[in-house]
């Protein structure tokens, strides 16, 4: 884990979504102190944003519980960080568990995620385990500089996909299935320059409560994960190189959280012993910011 006095080279990512393996230092997604258990043996998960970043750690933790693993990715611009996740899922795998899928897709359409789905089930055969989690950002000095092309673009990556995703999922989902859905503490604390993104996460969480309803009476558990700074693709593809450099240094921890230290609160909650009597909420890795709510 990186230390009280951390700081990061500058760097900074002209594209999104960023790639994971130009990082410097590589965010880590996994750990030798993590112990699995069998947690998800016998489960099928499909995660979006698997490549990098929280969701490549998820993966991994995930293979290791004894899930079978599907993820998408955006083709083209996350070849490299896919095919790299991929291999670490084969390694990570139990013998009882299917060989891992990569799926590329733009899942702000929904017959993009119709088509993820169809091909998670035909490969499969059903989903237990819904991991929404894609997401960009872009740095704005004002409100007045977001036109309506970013905004829908920023809308339907971070929660229209979320609506997509999981109403074909649900086809193929039974009870006991959990839906997961990563928001952020921006939606609890605000952001001055990423208005967007924020209102996106905040929408996440009034879907995650909203949903958790719905579903509740299905017995489907609907949870959220509200990460605070955590070192990832899109900290050097939305920042400024200096911001960069200081990422993470303003919360009670004065450090940014790797991947592999949200991930476990991912499998927390897609764990029907760990968390059976858990619906509606969200956890907050965050460095130790105080959220209300």
């Amino acid at each position: 884990m990186a230390s009280d006095q951390q700081k990061f080279p500058q760097q900074k990512q002209e594209t999104q979504p960023g790639k994971e393996h130009v990082m410097n230092p590589v965010p880590e997604f996994t750990s030798p102190e993590y112990k699995p258990s069998n947690k998800l043996k016998g489960k099928i998960a499909l995660i979006t944003g698997g490549d990098s970043g929280i969701g490549r750690a998820v993966c991994n933790l995930f293979a290791l519980e004894g899930a079978s693993v599907a993820f998408t990715y955006v083709k083209g611009q996350e070849d490299k960080d896919a095919k790299d996740t991929l291999e670490i899922i084969k390694k990570a795998k139990g013998e009882d568990a299917k060989d891992p899928m990569a799926i590329p897709a733009d899942l702000g359409y929904d017959e993009n995620c119709k088509k993820v789905v169809d091909e998670v089930v035909k490969g499969f055969g059903r989903i237990d385990i819904l991991i929404n989690n894609a997401a960009e950002q872009y740095e704005r000095g004002s409100v007045e500089e977001i036109d309506e092309k970013r905004l829908e673009r920023v809308f339907r990556t971070n929660i229209f996909s979320y609506f997509f995703m999981t109403r074909h999922a649900l086809k193929h989902m039974k009870e006991g299935s959990s839906i997961i859905n990563t928001t952020s503490v921006n939606a609890y604390k605000g952001h001055a320059t990423l208005l967007d993104y924020t209102s996106t996460k905040g929408a996440i969480v009034a879907f995650t409560r909203g949903l958790s309803l719905e579903l509740a009476s299905k017995k489907i558990r609907v949870n959220g994960v509200a990460p605070g700074p955590i070192w990832t693709p899109l900290i050097p593809a939305s920042f400024k190189q200096e911001e960069t450099a200081h990422f993470g240094g303003e919360v009670p921890m004065k450090r940014a959280g790797q991947p592999i230290e949200v991930a476990p609160s991912y499998v927390f909650l897609a764990c029907n012993h760990c968390s059976s009597y858990i619906t509606g909420q969200v956890l907050h890795p965050n460095g130790g910011t105080i959220v209300n709510g």
